[in-house]
């Protein structure tokens, strides 16, 4: 297969866009998928302060560089979650790889926070996924909100994004359907939160990581075992590979037609947020699950050693 731009030897085929390309076209590629998405949805400008949540994965650390080669003015924030033989790993790539491309970089302990996921894991009768999941998005948009950054960005790629779109419609989970975009606008306590990566596949992100050679952390989380999200991804996976560009099309078709219909049921029944009492975060009750589930954890592990 020959590059669909400059007619050399392909190594990236994507079936879904009828095109291939070389190693040095397949970035530019990248690139303009990246300013397309950016521009279309608005999500910043080069004058506004960008948050980028960063896991260690090669989609979170993709998009830090992209954006970086873009001109933007990014930070790295790395949330390291304490899980033994495992979270040091992923805090070192991060650390390294921004210590080798002059990024700025922000890391959050969970340890040192007092709610470690190991402990997450003892003490709380709930998927640990869920619960890790949750503690992320509070701290992430937390520093965000008391940083003063105009916008978190987040490493979701296209199949992240239609893995969970495909999750909230089997629930028909109106909140989550009505707030599910490339953008969530700021509002009631919340940053900006956006998505730069949603039109790449994870396919598409790897090879990009892969040809700037960047040095990703894979281990899968020793906590992620039989998590739905990832059979989704499985199922969207083999749909896709019968049918190229079968994601997109669901998925752009949810934002033209869809999303808007969610979003006026969710007006309509909504809760109304305001400030958690003890740390200020928005919540729709006076003391946030956060601030909830930490005093719950340090209530039963006091009672355990005491035990």
């Amino acid at each position: 297969m020959k590059c669909s731009r400059c007619k050399k030897l392909a190594c990236v085929a994507l079936p879904s866009h009828h095109a291939g390309f070389c190693p040095e076209c397949f970035p530019l590629f990248f690139t303009r998928q990246v300013e397309t998405a950016i521009r279309r949805e608005k999500m910043f400008t080069h004058d506004e302060r960008i948050l980028v949540a960063l896991s260690g994965g090669k989609d979170s650390l993709a998009l830090m560089l992209e954006l970086k080669l873009q001109g933007y003015d990014v930070t790295g924030l790395h949330i390291d979650l304490g899980i033994p033989d495992s979270s040091w790993k992923a805090r070192k790539k991060v650390e390294d790889f921004c210590d080798a491309n002059d990024l700025k970089l922000e890391v959050f302990e969970m340890e040192a926070w007092g709610l470690p996921i190991c402990d997450v894991k003892q003490y709380v009768d709930r998927p640990v996924c869920a619960v890790c999941g949750k503690l992320k998005r509070h701290h992430f948009n937390r520093i965000a909100r008391e940083g003063g950054y105009d916008a978190l960005a987040t490493g979701h790629n296209l199949d992240d994004e239609v893995a969970r779109l495909f999750a909230n419609t089997l629930r028909w989970d109106t909140p989550y359907l009505s707030d599910q975009g490339p953008v969530l606008p700021a509002s009631d306590g919340f940053v900006r939160k956006v998505k730069p990566l949603f039109r790449l596949s994870e396919f598409e992100t790897a090879n990009y990581a892969f040809l700037k050679g960047i040095e990703i952390h894979s281990d899968p989380c020793p906590y992620a075992s039989g998590a739905s999200f990832t059979n989704h991804k499985q199922l969207w996976g083999e749909l896709e590979h019968r049918s190229p560009g079968q994601k997109f099309q669901f998925y752009n078709g949810f934002l033209q037609r869809g999303k808007l219909a969610f979003q006026a049921l969710e007006k309509e029944t909504g809760a109304t947020l305001q400030p958690c009492e003890e740390c200020g975060s928005p919540t729709s009750v006076g003391r946030c699950s956060i601030c909830r589930i930490k005093e719950s954890v340090h209530r039963k592990k006091a009672a355990a050693a005491e035990g």
